[in-house]
């Protein structure tokens, strides 16, 4: 049955996507949309663009290049609208004013230079860096992300360090390098079964969702932590609020960061949380690397506080050569590289051309960032 469940898991991960140069008929939604939008649970807007004040039909956007057609594979979606093509900082400032939306950029300046934005669409996730700009909320500014899209990639990457973590991979690989035959390099901690094992996920949004389904059909017990409610899929036994983190945190045998930064999530794991978990825990994490107080993450793992660390993201990041945490006890660090795949790439191109046609036509958005809350 477990077997079955992790093929389905995996199964619904994959868009299964074939991006080609045709687009559909003008004002036809593309057959594959309809397969991510689906596979991903992507959300839409309440209501259509078109009721929100101040929309019209757009007469210029500024497009950041993601591939060699850009231009061609976008404008049979947004006809009549003239499609400035850039590919730099510098070009999109350049072509920003007189603008009425912003594709792939989200920098200070650059808003500041598009006097009539009022859209913007960022190709990634995280946007922390950008949604905080005081224009997008003081102007009204449409935000949208790939929210969603790198959930599965990212999921297994999490699954990938806890694998790694579980079987003593570093000291093994460490051994290896060295040209050691050494079984003893695996005895600095017990190699772990995870069946059985309960994992937390902080941030239950569709990047957590997915990391609890595939630690579900592992066999692990799964909680989380989410900011809205208690509300969460079957493969979450309980579903906890924020001020319930340090309670599960001490019970879990794996805690995972999902959680996109804001001002709740800033630093939130800390000394008193990694003191919290169990001597034998792993903390991993994709979120970012600002939900960690990282001297405190340091202390617990060279004090054995906690039994291992799986990073993706860092705070600095990036992390100077120098850094402590580099030569940390039992961590293994990826350069901010969970979501890369073989795939994301055709899925970002995908929405971004939707969300394009759905703007220009004044339908109903994907991935709407809520300004007030950062994601």
């Amino acid at each position: 049955m477990r077997v079955a469940l992790l093929a389905a898991v995996l199964f619904l991960s994959v868009p299964f996507l074939s991006v080609s140069a045709a687009a559909p008929a003008p004002g036809a939604v593309d057959p594959d949309v309809v397969r991510l939008i689906t596979s991903l649970g992507l959300v839409e807007s309440p209501s259509p663009v078109r009721e929100r004040q101040g929309w019209k039909r757009p007469q210029r956007i500024v497009v950041r290049r993601f591939r060699p057609d850009t231009e061609a594979w976008l404008q049979s979606v947004a006809p009549g609208v003239t499609l400035d093509v850039v590919d730099t900082s510098a070009q999109a400032l350049a072509a920003l004013p007189g603008a009425d939306a912003l594709l792939g950029f989200c920098e200070p300046p650059l808003v500041a230079a598009g006097n009539r934005l009022a859209w913007i669409q960022v190709y990634y996730a995280g946007v922390d860096r950008c949604v905080t700009t005081p224009a997008i909320a003081q102007r009204g500014i449409l935000f949208t992300n790939m929210q969603r899209v790198a959930g599965p990639a990212m999921a297994e990457h999490v699954m990938a360090l806890l694998f790694a973590l579980s079987r003593q991979l570093p000291a093994l690989l460490a051994a290896q390098r060295e040209g050691h035959w050494d079984p003893a390099a695996a005895e600095q901690g017990p190699m772990r079964v995870l069946e059985g094992k309960t994992l937390l996920v902080y941030g239950l949004g569709g990047i957590g969702i997915e990391v609890a389904n595939r630690a579900h059909a592992l066999g692990m017990r799964v909680t989380a932590i989410r900011a809205t409610s208690h509300e969460g899929p079957d493969t979450v036994s309980y579903v906890g609020l924020p001020d319930e983190l340090m309670k599960l945190a001490s019970q879990a045998d794996v805690v995972v960061n999902c959680a996109p930064l804001t001002a709740a999530t800033r630093g939130v794991f800390d000394a008193k949380l990694f003191a919290a978990m169990k001597p034998s825990a792993f903390f991993i994490n994709v979120g970012r690397g600002a939900s960690v107080v990282t001297p405190d993450l340091v202390a617990a793992l060279d004090s054995g506080k906690i039994a291992g660390a799986g990073l993706d993201v860092t705070d600095p990041e990036p992390l100077p050569a120098d850094h402590p945490l580099w030569h940390a006890r039992n961590v293994i660090i990826t350069p901010h590289v969970s979501s890369a795949s073989d795939e994301e790439t055709d899925a970002r191109a995908l929405i971004v051309r939707e969300n394009l046609r759905r703007y220009v036509a004044g339908e109903r958005m994907l991935s709407v960032v809520d300004a007030g809350r950062g994601y």
